[in-house]
């Protein structure tokens, strides 16, 4: 099919015909054309008069009726008959279709010629009124689907659906050509569809709209008449618009991956080249400094020396770990390992090793055991603990939880349980808590040896994985608490539908 053509298939696209008035008005004004002469000649008989004239205007005014409410054909044959019967009841001889005065003749003929005319232009003006009243409806029709889509985001399919039910057919289908190789001829290919399934070949629709040169609408189920046809193009017009959208939409989607791609791959990058540096640096140093046969430590500095190293590998192994970790939430690879966990045992895990006297533990005996991947969950609180730590350097960090089950504490309509990590730091603005969890942010970015700002966005991804919710919010009087809400376990390991929405975050 060549670009541009449109083709009608199970017959040629023919020239645009006038509108007929239909059969509801033709057939009963072909019945008045033939009834209505006699009875408008009968109430004449009943009046004294003298005047062909007369005889001829009652009768004009009869065929203006039927042509009002038939058209043309209608009315010829009305005109036919009142001719006949004024011919016969008022010209004389009366009584005989012939005529002795040629003035008589000539008005019949003129008569005749009137009622036709005034037929016509009556009829003509009938099928414009109905060709304006059916552009009227095909406009509303049109205004009321563009509405429609742009309010309610129709999808093709959706759209295909009311392309289908307003021209009453049994299938509708989009087409695309694909190209088939290096040099071989291309072939159309079904995209999408509504009702019956589309034959295997364009030719065997019914009806086929061009619409690009890539693209075809095919409706299968009957033919359509003119004016359905001029409607049907508005309507793949309007679909080939939603179409491009479509493309342009995933089209900006894939710029903003690939963007936020080149993002992540830049703050990397940054972070390699300050933060994970500065620890090696440390590591080598000290070990350098060790190795030095020329230096003689004492056992005091011996030790200091060892202390960097370790401090430093930690550092490392805490920074190298949560890149890899975001890299897997970015990825939307985390699994996990959903079974009945209690708090108590999550938060000793997180702390083992954390030796800080500005930690407190206050959490009830009775806490109920959560649904959460044990891993994921101590690296959730070891990441909020090292935060808060790090960003309240002169108060206490508290970490306590609530029962839950009886509170307000629910994810939808889930009961949960909530572990909140206390400070009393500076706290962040409101309007920055949304900017806090973005990824690779830090509350001073100037400030060296803060971290990549990952911790948040590792802690958030696992979080909200397990299916649960990480919330900060203000402390009364000033700081930072950070919620961990997760479902109460029911002891039965929930699907994998119950997993929660992966979002993005951040350290402060």
């Amino acid at each position: 099919m060549e670009p541009g053509n449109r083709r009608i298939v199970g017959g040629e696209r023919r020239g645009r015909r006038r509108p007929r008035l239909g059969r509801r008005r033709e057939i009963p004004a072909f019945i008045l054309a033939l009834g209505l002469p006699p009875l408008l000649q009968f109430l004449l008989d009943l009046l004294p008069h003298d005047q062909l004239s007369t005889d001829m205007l009652v009768h004009l005014t009869g065929i203006v009726g039927v042509a009002l409410l038939g058209g043309l054909w209608p009315a010829v044959l009305a005109a036919v008959v009142a001719g006949l019967i004024v011919n016969y009841f008022s010209v004389h001889p009366v009584g005989s279709l012939s005529v002795i005065d040629p003035e008589n003749i000539l008005a019949l003929l003129i008569f005749v010629l009137v009622a036709v005319a005034v037929s016509l232009v009556v009829d003509r003006s009938a099928k414009l009124s109905k060709e304006a009243h059916l552009a009227g409806a095909e406009a509303a029709v049109l205004s009321d689907l563009s509405r429609r889509a742009v309010a309610e985001g129709n999808s093709i399919p959706a759209f295909l659906d009311k392309v289908r039910e307003h021209f009453q057919v049994v299938g509708a289908g989009l087409w695309v050509k694909r190209e088939t190789g290096p040099g071989g001829a291309a072939v159309w290919e079904l995209a999408e569809s509504s009702g019956k399934p589309q034959p295997g070949d364009v030719a065997a629709s019914d009806v086929v709209e061009q619409l690009d040169r890539d693209r075809i609408l095919t409706l299968t189920g009957r033919d359509l008449t003119d004016d359905e046809r001029r409607l049907l193009t508005a309507f793949g017009a309007h679909l080939l618009a939603m179409v491009q959208r479509e493309e342009l939409t995933a089209s900006q989607r894939e710029n903003l991956r690939l963007a936020e791609g080149n993002t992540m791959r830049t703050s990397i990058l940054r972070a390699v080249s300050h933060d994970l540096r500065t620890p090696l640096a440390g590591i080598k140093l000290a070990s350098s400094s060790l190795r030095d046969k020329t230096i003689t430590f004492s056992a005091e500095e011996q030790e200091e020396l060892l202390a960097t190293v370790e401090s430093g590998a930690d550092r490392l192994d805490r920074l190298v770990s949560n890149l890899l970790d975001m890299s897997r939430i970015t990825a939307d690879s985390v699994a996990p390992l959903i079974r009945p966990v209690y708090w108590a045992d999550a938060v000793g895990e997180a702390l083992r090793g954390t030796d800080s006297a500005r930690l407190r533990v206050l959490l009830p005996d009775n806490m109920p055991p959560v649904d959460a991947d044990p891993g994921m969950l101590e690296r959730v609180i070891a990441n909020l603990v090292e935060n808060a730590l790090k960003y309240a350097p002169g108060s206490d960090v508290v970490i306590s939880g609530t029962v839950g089950g009886a509170g307000s504490a629910r994810i939808g309509d889930v009961p949960a349980s909530e572990l909140t990590v206390v400070d009393r730091g500076a706290g962040i603005p409101a309007d920055e808590v949304l900017a806090m969890f973005r990824p690779f942010q830090r509350a001073d970015d100037t400030t060296p040896g803060t971290g990549i700002g990952l911790g948040l966005a590792v802690a958030k991804g696992f979080t909200e994985a397990m299916g649960g919710v990480l919330l900060a919010e203000p402390t009364p009087g000033g700081g930072l608490t950070m919620v961990v809400r997760l479902p109460l376990s029911t002891g039965v390991a929930p699907s994998s539908g119950t997993k929660g929405q992966r979002g993005h975050s951040s350290d402060r």
